[in-house]
């Protein structure tokens, strides 16, 4: 599914209007029209009972306006609480304020903090939050923030015309402070700030409105944008013929391990046989070599000397480079330490082999503290930060990675030529060329070790499969995701990444049956 940022919405919306000609009056009518049909939805009849309606100073007002109109008519006793001088309300916000006027549906001015504490929302069915929209870029301050504290006290649902207010729809972050809602109701086009957490946890439950927007509109809007769903990632399934044979689906190399780290290669081979790799291969110090062979008994090992932490080293690096014949990618750094000598192979490996690579783990806490490494790469290169690895490799702190998960992924994938998998609740995949996609599967349980071991079997396996690489990474997440989400249907958390990776071959059983 396609998200807008506010630019693009905006841009949509003025060639719907200046172009096809149709009235944004109408797109406003429209809008709050099957707001109002959505409440009644959700929340039941609102015959007889209070709905609170605040409006702010922009077009989110206007749909406020509507609503107000169309509530009415359904027999609601609608109040209208409006949080600047009328004088500011303009173009077809203005006209809808007029009709509000005329059928003299109640509205107060609360221009300033002692307004909105004479408001009591005690009685009140629904709230509806018509402050902000999506064009929102400000610090709420002043009586707006504290209108948005009101309502989130208020004892009744809450719900957003667009999205909630204080959210920005373009990276989900808070600005200053925001409407908690229970239900959001956006038009047109879902906005990255619905899927990007914290902006998630504001939204609820989230219905996108046809607004009567043309689909074609939409289309020639070039979104980058999207939101990583069933429908978007079966598209990128591999195909197997029935006289295929495990030479047709591909070999994986995974290079990995270390003296009590051996968990994260066998996690990641798990992934990638549970993913559908005809062949894996771990490539592994010779005096850890017994353990993995004993683990995982469908995989092959390639030994090789190792160093004193029982981790591959620079020494080896020959003979890593020609087990990489004939394989079709290769999954480096699970558990491998960061010990010097591993570090000097990982970065020549990284630099010069000409296969695609997927690093994780010790991988990536290795290169970044050379980050110049990242732009030398002779081939496709996927890296699957964590947040605290994600800082580690910018130089910034988690707490700024996590401020603006969509920037840094954006920009980071963007400078250093690579694929990046940003985990985390709504894991964020961004390409080389400014393609952005949110994953919308997955759950807090997954908060334990070794899920990203699995993930980047998962995608390992689909790379020498012939999936492309931006489609690995997408498809990749949300087998993933979908895979833990089977688990937790049961137990909400204490599930294990192992528990996750025998989930995959049932969630690409349903993927593959719906293609």
């Amino acid at each position: 599914m396609k998200l807008a940022q506010a630019a693009q919405m905006q841009g949509i919306d003025r060639t719907a209007i200046n172009d096809i000609g149709i009235p944004g009056v109408v797109l406003m009518e429209n809008a709050g029209r099957e707001t109002a049909k959505l409440l009644c939805q959700h929340f039941g009849d609102p015959h007889d009972r209070e709905v609170v309606i605040f409006a702010g100073p922009g077009n989110n007002a206007g749909d406020g306006f509507v609503i107000a109109r169309h509530l009415q008519e359904m027999g609601a006793d609608v109040v209208i609480y409006l949080l600047v001088e009328p004088s500011r309300i303009k173009g077809d916000a203005l006209v809808n304020l007029d009709i509000v006027r005329r059928l003299g549906i109640p509205y107060h001015l609360a221009l300033d903090g002692d307004d909105i504490k004479k408001i009591r929302l005690t009685t009140c069915f629904a709230v509806v939050d018509a402050l902000f929209g999506t064009g929102l870029k400000r610090e709420i301050k002043g009586h707006f923030a504290d209108a948005v504290q009101l309502i989130n006290n208020a004892p009744c649902p809450v719900i957003a015309v667009d999205i909630a207010s204080g959210i920005d729809s373009d990276t989900g972050i808070i600005l200053g402070t925001a409407v908690q809602a229970e239900l959001t109701a956006t038009y047109g086009v879902a906005k990255p700030g619905h899927f990007v957490y914290p902006g998630r946890s504001h939204s609820g439950v989230l219905h996108i409105i046809d607004i009567g927007i043309p689909s074609r509109v939409i289309k020639q809007a070039m979104l980058h944008h999207e939101l990583l769903d069933a429908d978007t990632v079966r598209t990128f399934m591999p195909s197997r013929s029935d006289d295929s044979h495990k030479g047709s689906h591909g070999h994986l190399l995974i290079v990995a391990g270390a003296i009590g780290k051996t968990g994260a290669g066998i996690l990641s081979g798990l992934g990638a046989l549970r993913a559908g790799a005809g062949l894996v291969s771990l490539c592994v110090a010779d005096r850890i070599n017994a353990v993995f062979e004993s683990a995982l008994h469908e995989a092959m090992t390639i030994p090789v000397k190792g160093g004193e932490h029982g981790a591959p080293v620079f020494d080896d690096f020959e003979a890593i480079l020609g087990a990489m014949e004939g394989k079709q990618a290769a999954v480096l750094g699970p558990g491998c330490g960061t010990a010097e000598d591993t570090a000097r192979l990982i970065r020549k490996i990284y630099r010069e082999v000409n296969i695609p690579l997927v690093i994780d783990a010790d991988g990536l806490n290795i290169l970044s503290a050379r980050p110049g490494d990242l732009t030398t790469a002779n081939a496709v290169r996927i890296l699957t930060p964590h947040p605290g690895e994600m800082a580690r490799m910018t130089g910034r702190t988690s707490r700024d990675i996590q401020q603006n998960r969509l920037h840094a992924a954006k920009e980071f994938a963007a400078e250093h030529n690579v694929f990046l998998v940003l985990k985390g609740a709504g894991t964020i995949i961004a390409a080389p060329d400014g393609s952005i996609a949110i994953n919308s599967s997955g759950n807090a349980g997954m908060a334990a070790g070794g899920m990203g071991d699995v993930l980047s079997g998962i995608i390992g396996a689909l790379l020498v499969q012939r999936v492309e690489p931006w489609q690995a990474c997408c498809l990749g997440v949300f087998i993933h995701g979908l895979a833990a989400d089977l688990p937790a249907e049961k137990k909400i958390w204490g599930y294990s990444a192992t528990d996750v990776a025998e989930m995959i071959p049932i969630v690409l059983t349903t993927l593959f049956k719906q293609h």
